[in-house]
């Protein structure tokens, strides 16, 4: 798909289909009532006649509207102008991808720019009208014999601006937005994919194709046994009860100059969980290869970062490991020394995520970081308290906490922040080790972070948990690509701040 950027009057736009928008009750944009002025009043005789009054998701498809040089104008219902939001207008947008695809026509020049959005200016507009357009027209079919193809697609697909001085934002939403919809795809790719394929030694062949597309970033590949050899006990306790082995996967990005501290991200990455010998329910364990979320994300956010060109130092570090039941998997009850030379009382195999994560964020400490945040579907409790709108943050930071939520906000791919004071530190306690991989149902989120801020103490460190976001369940299964965006954009807010 090709995106531009065009300021002009609707009348004079020759193109296949003009895009124009039209509330409830009846009210045409600025383009449209342009419009209806040069056909003499043809657009609103329509409206009038009844057929279509502007209600979210109403479309109408005119041919050949009079004294105008598009051949087709498409009507697109946007609801009242008062109560149109973000999800809206993203609604809005899909609804026209999808139309358009209908029609057969492969440019399309729209208007819909002009709409009304509270807060919102013509970057974000447009940013998200890519955003919402390349996820609309996103299929994962590379397993299907049949693939299903519009007979002829939408190929170019035109922003209209109001003025010259706009056309600068508008190249810059384009780059940025398309940027963060590769980053979206890298990470709905790879969590679609089946745990058949997609294991640890995928995600490092994954990683290193990185290291070829991109010349500013190097791939580091650590096998099991070097983990470990060099102490990893609790990562190791995960992924030898599995018949592949685990991998620690380190990319090293450098867009910044060599003094630079490194922003760190670590991805939860493992591949499938069975629960292990603590075995989950059977319902729905397909969706279990969906637990490489955390990692799928930072692939998705490295991705949109290089193809930008930002002027940071970022690393990447993914704990990636199968979740499995066999004879050499860890027992509950198991005590295993981590990397961090602390001990673990293993209660619970199904609580691994934060096992191959301690050793992750132990490993991480090397590169003396700026920040470290971490990324993971790591627990089902945070879906209880959040539902699957928000992703749970969880930081011994303040501030980072506060520039990771506006990043949500600002990029409509929102966190909730949940405390982890010290209170909730005591279920963790162990009579055996150190302390226990978990506390109990109560805070199950809470705990499972405070039991990752235990090997944080010495950086300034964000927990993202996205077991409730990073995938959909039902007839729309598929991978959502969040937290992409929310990242993609902090990483956006740090280099706005440094200029």
């Amino acid at each position: 798909m090709e995106f531009s950027i065009k300021s002009g009057s609707a009348e004079k736009q020759r193109t296949a289909c003009l895009v124009v928008g039209v509330y409830e009750p009846r009210k045409l944009t600025a383009a449209g009532e342009l419009l209806d002025s040069v056909s003499d009043g043809y657009i609103s005789n329509l409206l009038r006649r009844g057929d279509m009054d502007g209600k979210l998701g109403q479309m109408l498809l005119l041919q050949n509207v009079p004294n105008t040089l598009s051949d087709r104008v498409m009507l697109v219902g946007c609801g009242k102008e008062r109560e149109l939001n973000e999800n809206n207008y993203r609604k809005i947008i899909a609804t026209a991808i999808n139309k358009l695809n209908e029609t057969g026509s492969m440019e399309a020049h729209s208007y819909l720019t002009e709409l009304n959005l509270k807060g919102r200016d013509s970057y974000w507009k447009i940013r998200f009208a890519i955003e919402a357009t390349l996820e609309t027209l996103y299929t994962f079919d590379q397993f299907k014999s049949k693939k299903s193809e519009a007979r002829r697609p939408l190929r170019r697909f035109i922003f209209n601006v109001s003025s010259r001085r706009e056309l600068p934002v508008g190249e810059q939403a384009i780059n940025e937005g398309v940027a963060i919809s590769n980053g979206i795809r890298e990470a709905k790719n790879l969590a679609n994919m089946p745990g058949n394929i997609c294991n640890p030694p995928f995600l490092a062949a994954n990683a290193e194709k990185f290291a070829d597309e991109f010349t500013h970033i190097t791939t580091t590949i650590l096998d099991e046994s070097e983990l470990e050899e060099m102490g990893a006990g609790a990562f190791v306790a995960v992924s030898k009860g599995s018949d592949i082995p685990g991998k620690l996967i380190i990319m090293e990005y450098q867009g910044g100059s060599a003094e630079d501290k490194p922003l760190v991200l670590v991805g939860k990455g493992i591949t499938f969980d069975t629960g292990g010998i603590s075995l989950k329910p059977g319902a729905q364990m397909d969706e279990m290869k969906y637990d490489m979320g955390g990692s799928a994300s930072v692939f998705g956010t490295l991705r949109a970062a290089a193809e930008l060109k930002l002027p940071l130092n970022i690393v990447c570090v993914l704990a990636a490991a199968e979740n499995m039941p066999s004879g050499n998997a860890a027992r509950p009850g198991d005590i295993v020394t981590s990397l961090s030379g602390k001990t673990i009382e293993i209660l619970n195999t199904d609580a691994e995520g934060r096992l191959v994560l301690c050793d992750a964020l132990t490993y991480a400490e090397r590169f003396n970081p700026e920040l470290i945040i971490d990324i993971a579907t790591l627990t089902g409790a945070v879906i209880i308290g959040l539902g699957h709108h928000a992703s749970g943050l969880m930081s011994n930071h303040n501030p980072l906490a506060h520039e990771l939520l506006n990043a949500g906000e600002k990029s409509n791919d929102r966190a909730w922040r949940l405390p982890i004071w010290e209170e909730y530190h005591e279920g963790l306690k162990s009579n055996f080790a150190d302390f226990a991989n978990i506390a109990g149902r109560a805070g199950g989120s809470i705990t499972a972070a405070c039991f990752l801020a235990k090997f944080m103490r010495k950086y300034q460190w964000a927990h993202l948990d996205i077991a409730g976001t990073a995938w959909r369940s039902g007839q729309n299964k598929g991978a959502t690509g969040r937290p992409v965006a929310l990242l993609t954009q902090f990483l956006l807010e740090r280099v706005a701040k440094a200029s």
